[in-house]
C-alpha cells in the first residue's frame, strides 16, 4: 500500500473544491488503495484554514465535511523531525518532514514544496500535485 502526505490545499480539493483532478486519489483514498499520513498539527492547520473568510463565504461543493474526513481516512502519527532538506515556506516544513521521515510520496501544489522535488527524490519521496492513477503501486504524476 503506498504512503502518502497530503497538504492542507489538497485536502481543500478533495473535500471543499471539488476538484476532478483528485478523483483519482479520492477513490484510491475510499478504496483503502493508499494510506493518509497526518499528524494532529496538520489537523489543527486544517481546522484554521476552514474558519478563513474567502472558504466560509462560498459554499462547499461536496456534502461531505473536511474535518470529519480527514479523521475518516487519515492515520494520524506522530510529526517528525526535521528533514535534511528546508522549505522557504516555514508552514510546510511539516509536510516535507513526515514525508522523508516515512518514505512516502508527498501531494501538494505549493510552488515552495514542489521546487524540493529533485532533492527530495533523493531521500525516496516523491513529491507530486496530483495522484496520477488510483493503483496501489502507481506512481504520481507532477
Amino acid at each position: 500500500m503506498s504512503l502518502v502526505v497530503l497538504d492542507t490545499n489538497i485536502v481543500l480539493d478533495l473535500w471543499w473544491f471539488e476538484d476532478a483532478r483528485v478523483e483519482p486519489l479520492l477513490q484510491a483514498l475510499q478504496a483503502q488503495q493508499v494510506r493518509w499520513l497526518a499528524t494532529a498539527v496538520m489537523r489543527d492547520e486544517l481546522a484554521r484554514v476552514l474558519t478563513y473568510p474567502h472558504l466560509t463565504r462560498r459554499p462547499r461543493r461536496r456534502e461531505q465535511d473536511p474535518l470529519a474526513e480527514f479523521d475518516r481516512h487519515a492515520t494520524l502519527v506522530a510529526a517528525a523531525s526535521r528533514a535534511p532538506y528546508v522549505c522557504k515556506d516555514p508552514d510546510d516544513q511539516k509536510f516535507i518532514d513526515l514525508a522523508v521521515a516515512h518514505t512516502a510520496t508527498l501531494l501538494s501544489k505549493d510552488a515552495q514544496v514542489l521546487a524540493l522535488t529533485r532533492r527530495l527524490d533523493r531521500l525516496g519521496v516523491q513529491v507530486a500535485s496530483v495522484w496520477g492513477n488510483v493503483s496501489p503501486t502507481a506512481k504520481p504524476v507532477v
